[in-house]
């Protein structure tokens, strides 16, 4: 799987440190949503689900957290452990966040505004819908499980 890490254009001085981020030209799309996950225990799982078409960045703009991501041809994990980069997640990627650092928190950018008819929140059912995927017919493949 291509996991896309972006880099932020980061702007700082003695002072500290800033990171403005713009739909199109920063984020490859269209910020619709926004949305952050915070106080999550370290050993919690949290996501476990795909989007049929929803694309979305993750930043964890404080801490550490890792992404197990699936797009049906098999697992790989990434950690998120800065505010000067985020994960690139498209459609069709299941993803479960887990390990998250007492401190964590994770800043979602969303293509589109919640809708839950795009949501597929079984991974079973994720693998019949993800074309070719390499786990296709191995109920309860996914190893995050």
């Amino acid at each position: 799987m291509d996991i896309q890490r972006i880099p932020f254009p980061t702007h700082g001085d003695s002072r500290g440190m800033l990171v403005a981020l713009e739909g199109m030209r920063d984020v490859p799309f269209d910020i619709r949503r926004v949305y952050y996950i915070y106080g999550t225990h370290e050993d919690a799982r949290r996501g476990q689900h795909a989007h049929r078409t929803l694309t979305q960045m993750a930043v964890a703009v404080r801490g550490s957290v890792t992404f197990m991501l699936d797009d049906g041809t098999g697992p790989a994990e990434v950690t998120l452990d800065s505010p000067s980069h985020g994960v690139l997640i498209g459609p069709m990627v299941w993803r479960e966040l887990h390990h998250f650092s007492d401190d964590c928190v994770v800043m979602v950018l969303a293509s589109q505004p919640y809708d839950a008819s795009d949501y597929i929140a079984d991974y079973d059912q994720f693998v019949r819908e993800a074309s070719g995927a390499a786990y296709a017919g191995v109920a309860g493949a996914w190893p995050g499980r």
